[in-house]
């Protein structure tokens, strides 16, 4: 059975997308694969398409007839203001246009969607969150690392790295003494930082932890080291930004599992 077929054999017909509404979707870490059917149905009905830099261009072929809007964001280069984003939302809305605001990953993770639904709701437009495969877990699962693990971890910590070394940055110190692994976004360029942060918060330095950039995509490629050397590595090898960073035991899994 061909998978168009199969789709066709679901009972999926997708909620109405009314002109003027705004849904905020997650089209999860990359890969084609990792799409939901809800926002598959939302991408074949939008009327204009407000993506992010990390969503995959080949996904954009599902919203043929739709006007593509990129306000991209990436760290230390030029980005779209968030007031101009939230701006464009409200106003291609109020033209009466069905829009769809895709992010990679999941929109209410470290993705804005919270901050541009509440301008939405201010401006008395009408919005929807549409769910994606968040990176984190996407990662993990293609890396074949599970996120948790029977007599391993108990708890996992989704924590945001930009912030490293600055002022109102995360308590690493704290993250590092539940024991728990942390999947860290957002901090590729500040990995050593990080790295550094955890250590003398009690992490061991003998730590398994894996750097991964592009996850689910062709182009995906996996660093796994010791927390110590991690960023050592990553940049010994040219991962870059954006990426993923995992510590933990958890890590150990991929190599028992024959990856």
């Amino acid at each position: 059975m061909s998978l168009a077929a199969a789709i066709e054999r679901l009972d999926f017909a997708g909620p109405t997308f009314t002109p003027g509404d705004v849904w905020l979707a997650g089209a999860g870490p990359g890969g084609i694969g990792c799409l939901t059917l809800e926002v598959l149905h939302a991408l074949s009905c939008a009327d204009a398409v407000v993506y992010d830099a990390l969503v995959e261009p080949a996904i954009l072929e599902a919203a043929q007839d739709a006007e593509l809007h990129f306000v991209g964001k990436r760290g230390g280069q030029p980005s779209t203001p968030q007031s101009e984003i939230n701006a464009l939302l409200v106003s291609l809305a109020r033209s009466g246009k069905r829009v769809l605001r895709l992010k990679g990953g999941d929109p209410n993770l470290f993705g804005r969607g919270g901050e541009e639904a509440l301008a939405l709701a201010e401006a008395g437009m009408a919005f929807r969150f549409l769910p994606g495969i968040t990176a984190a877990f996407g990662a993990l699962a293609a890396a074949s690392i599970p996120a948790t693990m029977r007599g391993t971890n108990t708890a996992i910590i989704l924590a945001t790295g930009h912030l490293a070394g600055e002022d109102d940055d995360l308590d690493w110190a704290a993250l590092a003494a539940t024991g728990q692994p942390i999947v860290v976004y957002m901090g590729m360029s500040r990995l050593a930082r990080i790295a550094d942060a955890l250590i003398e918060g009690g992490t061991a330095p003998g730590t398994p932890a894996a750097a991964i950039v592009s996850a689910t995509t062709a182009s995906e490629r996996i660093v796994v080291a010791e927390l110590g050397t991690i960023a050592a590595r990553a940049a010994q090898v040219g991962l870059a930004s954006p990426g993923l960073v995992i510590i933990g035991d958890i890590v150990a899994m991929r190599e028992r599992l024959g990856r």
